[in-house]
């Protein structure tokens, strides 16, 4: 996740246009932050169901929920009184404890919260007499950046144990962090800007400021005591010395084009805004900067950020390519994991905050395509990056990527960098925590589709169940079984994709057209106190989008289709010390013609039987219960240093024998797979 060679950004300081500048002083007076459009509920009120909860499972089963047994930079890890860093950030410990708590408390499962409260207890109770946070002792090695996560991690958990002792601990030493962080940032921005003659690594800190910011603003919402103005303080002088992305995504100094076409002194000039993971936090930026500061603009620009992001950038699974740098379209290149859960949770953060119904469709593609697609189905083991086009995964003989290793895209422990070993367990936890929102003063929306449960309160006070039975996105039907002790609003996110063929039905009447609001995506159902029973259909088609050189991505609902791949899997020991044995490394052999053409007037989608039970894992080969029906042929297309090359050119496609029909499968089911499918005409 971090260059691994000088990138040219560490000097004096960025170019003034990319610095935040002066601050707001938004403290100055009356400090407030705008609100959002819809509210996230505390940790804890939704439950996954159905395969949801299945994945979660797995992943307590898997390696999210064994780290702390056995894995040395969380078990050994420096904040735990041990030894073991990958880093001088030390940021392993709190990427584990970011994505852990919202996990053990998604699954109300009583081990991994053991994990958790082990863990806190041991960092608050050695929290250092100024109110320093971490193994670090003095101001040289002390850097802000790693208490990032570690604060969004606190915010979850105080919410989980809100009105225990555990949280009133939490709250006060988030207090205490905070007003040392708020002398540290006005001493010279010590600990978050390298000062003269230090060997302070700023660079991530600086990007991902937002990430403070944020977990700053829920503190303010949620406790906070006489410190407003510290409170508030802290955020300006974070945005201060931040790495502007606002300034970033503008016309003349964004780089549209593949970043391997521009000069090398420009490219690590501007490196911090290039970073793939650095990109999926960053997206956010403009929407923690507008309730900062209550301008439209930061608002504006975030949406200009992810409508670049991916035009220019982008997979057609809905990630970023970054492999660790941004390049360009290529198939070939990769995305890290850690950028798709940072991704996913920027997208959520943004649909909240900001009302777009695009952030939530975005975040369910990155969500059902992207991230199964880089972990094995027993969650075990994962990919460092993950490739558009990856008709097989090993060690390569050579790589194709900016700065990730030959072993990078191949399944294990650890492939490549550890950090994606401890960030990955966020993904989908804090995607169902963020699945049902607040909307107004007396609603409740369903803001992520799929199968969870919530049990919660509108703002006025109506205290409120639903639980969600769907296949979704494996089917279109969602039945919602709502109880409610008054009248209160209900809403479901219909996605930009659906027909207006798309109905509601209430208490088993007849179906009527779905009606949503044209920039939320929310359609409003009136549900009167009592038991409610709300059939949720929605309709949709075949979506063919054209992607570079003469290729297409195929999509049905929020799902990315794939050219079906055999698999022959290896498996061999990861040989790490006290490991489980579910520890091991894959390899994935093709044992099915991967170079094929395709005819996209040739398709046909086929759906999932009313009676389709999904299977545990569902994100297996061949697990969903869905595909889509193409022509296709075989062309000379061959592996170059052990990965597909660029598609050949439209000119050199011809068929090496006759036409065939196949089955496109779920992309995130496919570790093997070819999603930007070269076209021709067959018929």
């Amino acid at each position: 996740m971090h260059l691994h060679r000088s990138t040219g950004w560490r000097r004096a300081s960025m170019i003034a246009i990319l610095l935040a500048g002066s601050c707001f002083s938004a403290a100055a007076s009356n400090p407030s932050l705008a609100p959002r459009v819809l509210v996230p509920l505390p940790l804890g009120s939704i439950s996954p169901a159905g395969w949801l909860q299945d994945q979660l499972q797995l992943m307590g089963d898997g390696l999210a929920g064994h780290e702390h047994d056995f894995y040395d930079y969380v078990a050994d890890s420096s904040w735990l009184g041990g030894s073991s860093e990958y880093s001088d950030l030390n940021e392993g410990f709190p990427y584990w404890f970011n994505g852990l708590v919202p996990l053990a408390y998604g699954l109300n499962d009583q081990r991994l919260k053991s994990q958790v409260s082990q863990s806190v207890n041991y960092v608050l109770s050695h929290q250092q007499s100024d109110g320093w946070l971490g193994p670090e002792t003095d101001n040289s090695t002390r850097n802000i950046w790693g208490r990032f996560p570690f604060f969004l991690g606190l915010a979850q958990l105080a919410e989980a144990e809100n009105g225990t002792d555990a949280s009133t601990q939490i709250l006060n030493s988030m207090h205490k962090f905070i007003t040392l962080m708020h002398a540290m940032l006005e001493d010279n921005y010590l600990g978050y800007v390298a000062q003269p003659g230090q060997n302070l690594d700023d660079q991530w800190g600086r990007a991902r400021a937002a990430d403070m910011i944020l977990g700053l603003q829920w503190l303010y919402e949620h406790d906070p005591r006489s410190n407003t103005q510290i409170i508030f303080d802290c955020m300006d002088l974070l945005y201060e010395k931040a790495s502007n992305w606002s300034n970033w995504y503008t016309d003349g100094l964004y780089i549209k084009q593949d970043l391997d076409t521009v000069p090398i002194n420009i490219t690590e000039y501007y490196y911090p805004f290039e970073h793939g993971v650095n990109v999926g936090q960053g997206l956010k930026f403009g929407a923690v900067i507008q309730r900062l500061t209550r301008q439209d603009s930061f608002g504006d620009n975030a949406r200009t950020a992810v409508n670049w992001t991916f035009q220019y950038h982008g997979q057609p699974s809905g990630v970023v390519i970054g492999d660790e740098r941004m390049s360009g379209l290529s198939p070939v290149r990769g995305v890290e994991l850690c950028s798709v859960v940072e991704t996913i949770y920027s997208l959520t953060y943004l649909y909240q905050t900001l009302g777009d119904v695009e952030f939530a469709d975005r975040a369910e593609l990155a969500a059902y395509n992207a991230l199964p697609v880089m972990l094995t189905p027993n969650w075990w083991a994962h990919q460092y990056v993950s490739q558009t086009n990856q008709p097989i995964s090993h060690t390569f003989d050579s790589d194709p990527f900016y700065n990730v290793d030959t072993e990078g895209q191949h399944f294990g422990l650890a492939p490549n960098y550890p950090c994606c070993t401890v960030n990955h367990p966020q993904g989908y936890p804090k995607f169902v925590s963020n699945s049902f929102v607040r909307s107004g003063d007396n609603g409740i929306a369903h803001a992520l589709l799929g199968p969870t449960s919530v049990n919660t309160t509108t703002n006025s006070g109506v205290t409120v169940t639903v639980s969600v039975d769907t296949l979704y996105p494996f089917s279109y039907e969602l039945v919602y079984t709502v109880q409610s002790s008054d009248d209160f609003d209900f809403y479901v996110r219909v996605p930009s994709w659906a027909s207006s063929s798309s109905t509601i039905s209430i208490n088993g009447a007849s179906a009527s057209q779905v009606h949503a609001d044209s920039s939320s995506g929310l359609h409003h159902i009136a549900v009167s106190k009592g038991e409610t029973s709300i059939r949720y259909t929605l309709a949709t088609g075949i979506r063919v989008t054209d992607r570079a050189n003469d290729t297409v991505a195929i999509y049905h609902g929020s799902l990315l289709y794939s050219l079906p791949i055999g698999e022959n899997v290896t498996t061999y020991s990861s040989n790490y010390t006290g490991a489980p044995t579910g520890v091991e490394e894959y390899d994935f052999y093709p044992t099915t013609t991967w170079a094929l053409a395709i005819d996209p007037s040739t398709l046909t989608y086929n759906e999932a039987s009313s009676s389709a039970i999904l299977p545990n894992p569902v994100w297996s080969l061949n697990g969903p219960p869905v595909t889509i029906t193409a022509t296709v042929c075989e062309i000379n297309w061959n592996l170059t240093g052990g990965y597909a090359p660029n598609p050949p050119l439209k000119a050199d496609r011809k068929c090496i024998g006759d036409s065939f029909q196949t089955k496109l499968v779920p992309y995130g089911s496919a570790r093997l797979h070819v999603a930007e499918i070269p076209t021709l005409s067959l018929t």
